[in-house]
């Protein structure tokens, strides 16, 4: 059965069960590949995605939960301001070493700046915990944010 979700502020249509995780839509139906499979349980943070501007891990939620919620991924995160600021600060200060973290990073990011404009080291800490590097660019992750927090136009 077709089912439309609101994906990055376009309606995309795809057949899908119900409970198809949505990482799976994204990747598979509808080649959105930015959003990463990391562990398959939700304890990673590759897969993060927002639902109504909400950090969530997209490898374990039912599509069919989802229903008329808003999904902004990687590939549109860099319309709003928080996550065009993060991803400018992550090319400025080279953040990315393999890559395969960054786009759950970003967004978990993103959704830190949202609802924390000027986060302390305990604010991103508390943010940023379950989101796993395998390359340890965690410094480079924590100065990116700071940054992104700085530039910040009210």
């Amino acid at each position: 059965m077709a089912k439309t979700l609101n994906i990055n502020g376009e309606q995309k249509v795809f057949d899908a069960p119900d409970e198809m995780p949505l990482l799976w839509v994204l990747r598979d139906l509808l080649g959105m590949t930015g959003t990463k499979f990391g562990c398959g349980i939700a304890q990673c943070g590759a897969c993060t995605v927002h639902i109504d501007g909400k950090p969530v891990r997209s490898c374990l939620l039912p599509v069919g939960a989802i229903s008329d919620r808003a999904v902004t991924t990687i590939e549109g995160v860099g319309a709003t301001p928080a996550g065009e600021r993060v991803q400018k600060a992550w090319l400025d200060l080279e953040v990315i070493q393999c890559g395969y973290c960054q786009s759950g990073q970003i967004m978990t990011a993103s959704a830190l700046l949202t609802t924390t404009p000027h986060p302390d080291d305990s604010d991103i800490d508390a943010a940023m915990a379950g989101n796993i590097c395998r390359c340890g660019t965690y410094v480079r992750i924590r100065d990116a944010i700071k940054r992104a927090a700085s530039d910040r136009q009210s």
